[in-house]
């Protein structure tokens, strides 16, 4: 093969990122992780509640039910969630050593 043509298509292969492992990123990702998990499990939980008559349900509850959940879930994440972060954490540190 020619040289030109050899290094042409040298650089027309794609490069994979260098990652390099970062404990605080990887525990920041697996925290924003675990906390959506249990958001979308509460979701679930809370479809089957209806809205009380008391305080008149509509579209603001509709609205501002889903930001209520999601600070549920932030909460029951920073005091120990489900236990998911400290998985996620452990593999993003052993796939970020492998790359």
């Amino acid at each position: 093969m020619e040289a030109g043509l050899q290094s042409a298509v040298l650089a027309a292969r794609p490069v994979p990122p260098h990652a390099t492992p970062d404990a605080a990123k990887a525990e920041a990702a697996a925290k924003d992780y675990e906390s959506v998990f249990i958001a979308q499990f509460l979701g679930s939980m809370f479809s089957g509640i209806g809205s009380n008559s008391l305080t008149g349900g509509g579209q603001g509850e509709e609205m501002f039910r889903s930001l209520m959940i999601d600070q549920y879930a932030k909460g029951l994440e920073a005091q120990g969630g489900f236990g998911l972060a400290d998985s996620m954490k452990a593999q993003l540190l052993k796939m970020q050593g492998a790359a």
